[in-house]
């Protein structure tokens, strides 16, 4: 017998209650989702969940203190925390601008952390 997981839906506004029977580290089953995407939303949920992260990062001499960054896709879950760690440690100078990489391929993961937030250098 295997495991079964249920999940809600966050693709789109539905929220289907979906149900993935998982054996042997493989999905049997997916049901409840009322089209394709929540399947594949299911599929990744449990094989491979992967989370956009957001968060601040320390700007020297700017108008602000932080600037606001995320990732450019979404990162595994498991690699969340280290990623935050890392990024605890992270020093930018001002000025900085949108779009701004702020660090290429995170980890070793393919991700990269982009600026969202411009911050001007102080007066």
């Amino acid at each position: 017998m295997g495991e079964a997981r249920h999940l809600t839906c966050i693709v789109c506004p539905k929220g289907c209650s979906i149900e993935a029977l998982i054996e042997n580290g493989q999905i049997k089953e997916i049901k409840g989702n009322k089209c394709k995407r929540g399947a594949e939303y299911a599929r990744m949920e449990c094989m491979d969940p992967r989370r956009i992260l957001t968060t601040t990062v320390r700007v020297y001499g700017g108008e602000a203190p932080l600037t606001s960054v995320k990732t450019d896709k979404p990162l595994p879950k498991c690699k969340i925390m280290d990623c935050m760690k890392y990024l605890n440690q992270v020093r930018l100078t001002a000025p900085v601008a949108v779009g701004d990489i702020v660090v290429e391929n995170i980890l070793d993961t393919g991700v990269n952390i982009i600026v969202t937030k411009k911050v001007d250098t102080a007066c």
